[in-house]
């Protein structure tokens, strides 16, 4: 029986990104990549390397349904924009108020926390008038997406590309209404869940994001000292 997976690893999946990406119009622009996700990190570490350009993360934090743990309502980004699932918020009667208030703990709470971790407290700027390419290792349910196109576009982005190598089919139809283009080498239908696609996907810890981010203050400087 044919394995069920797609991709062996990152670095695979990685690469198959990579080849169908328009190098030439993205070098020939300022561009930035935003990993989205802890596992998004390595994918935006080697798409910044291949194109030549700054690497960032960029965080958001889920807010969760005090009936069901594992149930995301909504997910607030690095400036304080928010989106709902209106269905799953609508359906449990939670009231905009109980978001809101959750959401504003997340951000105080973990995603200033993180910004500190990540950034030594260096909140995301430097995206104005710039293509921003927003890259995860899967796009499931669309909420952590949505949110980092909001925030970038609150931020200034000119052009929002989104880079992932698998996702599902429905948010494409979604996404493809609000991105400049999205470079996505299979878009799924009754998608599963990103462990199914993959061999391999062991988790992408806070040492190995320290270490991208640490490199990438660095390259920063080395730009800085070349002007």
């Amino acid at each position: 029986m044919k394995d069920k997976y797609i991709f062996k690893n990152r670095e695979e999946a990685s690469s198959t990104l990579i080849n169908i990406l328009p190098k030439e119009i993205l070098q020939s622009n300022e561009t930035v990549v935003l990993g989205i996700s802890e596992g998004g990190v390595f994918f935006a570490k080697e798409i910044a390397s291949f194109l030549n350009c700054r690497v960032d993360i960029l965080l958001s934090e889920p807010i969760i349904s005090d009936i069901n743990p594992e149930l995301a309502l909504a997910m607030v980004g690095e400036t304080e924009e928010i989106v709902m699932n209106k269905s799953l918020i609508d359906s449990f009667n939670i009231s905009k108020d109980y978001i809101y208030s959750q959401a504003h703990h997340k951000y105080k709470e973990e995603i200033l926390r993180y910004i500190n971790k990540y950034r030594d407290g260096l909140v995301l700027n430097g995206l104005n008038n710039k293509f921003v390419i927003l890259v995860d290792e899967s796009i499931e349910t669309g909420l952590t997406i949505m949110t980092a196109i909001k925030t970038v576009i609150a931020l200034g982005a000119k052009n929002v590309f989104v880079a992932v190598p698998i996702l599902d089919n429905i948010i494409y139809k979604s996404l493809v209404k609000i991105c400049d283009d999205i470079f996505c080498p299979y878009k799924i239908n009754d998608y599963i869940s990103k462990e199914y696609y993959y061999k391999d996907l062991e988790p992408f810890n806070f040492e190995e994001i320290a270490h991208i981010m640490q490199n990438r203050d660095k390259k920063i400087e080395n730009r800085k000292e070349e002007i």
